[in-house]
C-alpha cells in the first residue's frame, strides 16, 4: 500500500506546541522561531482541513480534533525515540569475535557463555564456528582457536591444553570392557587433515595392543559434534574428546568404561602477530586461558 505524504516536520512542530502548550516552548525545544512554528502548524491544518489549535493572546490550546490527534503522535515519537535509543546503544557495545571449530564451539565455548557474561557483561561475544581455517588478516575475527600442532605463522599462540581421547558410550549398553567391543557398533568421525598422530580408532587399538574385531559394525560422521551425539543416543561407542564431553559425563549421559585413553592434539590461543590486542579482546583472551586452566 502506497502511503500518503506526511509532513513530519510539521507533525513534530504540533506534538511540541501541544506537549508544552506554547508556540515558543515548541520553539525553543526545536531550535527555530515561533513564527516558524506557526507557520509548520497552519500548513498542517491547511494540508488536512482540520482545526488543530485555539490561539489566543499568548496562549494556545487544543481543539478537540488536535486533543485527539496529540496522544498518537505523541506516543509515537515516543516509540521513536525508545527504539533509537535502543539500537544506538547496541551498536556502541564492543564485540569480540571467536573463530572455532563446529564441535568446541557447541560443546566447549556455548556452555560457558553465562559464565562470561557474568564476567564481561559489557561485551558481545559472537562466535564463527567452522572446520575450516580462517584467515586472520582477511577476516574480522579477533581471537582464532587452533587445533593441531603448530607452527602457526603470521600468529602469536598459546596452548590452552592439550585433548585426551578415550571409548565413551552411553551407559545402556551395558559396555563395561574391551570386549563388548565386539558387540557394540564403533562410532568415527573423519578427520579433515589426515595425520597419523590423529586419534582414531585404529590408533586406539594399537596403543591398547588390540586387535579390532572382525566385521564390528560401524557409524561414520564428518563432525565430532555428531559423533558425540550419536553416543549419547546409544548408537554404539565413540572415541572422542573428553574435553569436549565433560557434560556428558558429569549428567552420566556418557561413561568412560576402559582406557586407555591417547592424547588428541592441542588448542591453541591465535591471534594476528601484527594486530595489538584491544582491551576487550584481551579481556576475552584472558577470560579464554582461566576457562582452560580450569
Amino acid at each position: 500500500m502506497q502511503r500518503r505524504y506526511l509532513p513530519l516536520s510539521a507533525f513534530r512542530a504540533f506534538e511540541a506546541a501541544a506537549r508544552l502548550g506554547s508556540f515558543k516552548a515548541a520553539a525553543n525545544e526545536l531550535s527555530v522561531t515561533p513564527t516558524a512554528v506557526s507557520h509548520q502548524i497552519r500548513g498542517l491544518e491547511s494540508q488536512t482541513g482540520l482545526v488543530l489549535f485555539h490561539r489566543q493572546v499568548r496562549k494556545v490550546s487544543l481543539t478537540e480534533t488536535g486533543m485527539r490527534l496529540y496522544p498518537v503522535l505523541r506516543d509515537g515519537f515516543d516509540a521513536f525515540e525508545a527504539t533509537l535509543a535502543r539500537l544506538m546503544q547496541q551498536s556502541a557495545r564492543t564485540q569480540v569475535c571467536i573463530s572455532a571449530t563446529n564441535a568446541f564451539t557447541v560443546k566447549w565455548l556455548v556452555p560457558r557463555m553465562a559464565d562470561f557474561r557474568s564476567c564481561h557483561p559489557d561485551i558481545d561475544l559472537q562466535l564463527q564456528a567452522s572446520d575450516d581455517l580462517v584467515d586472520l588478516r582477511s577476516t574480522t575475527v579477533d581471537i582464532a582457536i587452533r587445533y593441531g600442532r603448530g607452527p602457526y605463522p603470521g600468529l602469536v599462540t598459546q596452548p590452552l591444553f592439550t585433548d585426551r581421547f578415550a571409548p565413551v558410550v552411553n551407559p545402556r549398553l551395558g559396555v563395561v570392557s574391551p570386549k563388548d567391543l565386539a558387540r557394540v557398533p564403533l562410532i568415527h568421525f573423519d578427520w579433515k587433515r589426515p595425520q597419523p598422530a590423529n586419534p582414531t580408532w585404529e590408533r586406539w587399538f594399537a596403543i591398547a595392543e588390540r586387535t579390532q574385531p572382525p566385521r564390528t559394525s560401524q557409524l561414520r560422521f564428518s563432525d565430532e559434534g555428531h559423533a558425540i551425539q550419536a553416543a549419547v543416543a546409544g548408537h554404539g561407542i565413540a572415541l572422542v574428546s573428553l574435553a569436549l564431553i565433560a557434560d556428558e559425563l558429569k549428567a552420566y549421559h556418557l561413561v568412560q568404561p576402559f582406557g586407555p585413553e591417547i592424547d588428541g592434539h592441542t588448542y591453541h590461543l591465535a591471534m594476528h602477530a601484527d594486530r595489538s590486542p584491544s582491551a576487550p579482546v584481551q579481556a576475552v583472551a584472558d577470560w579464554l586461558r582461566t576457562q582452560a586452566a580450569q
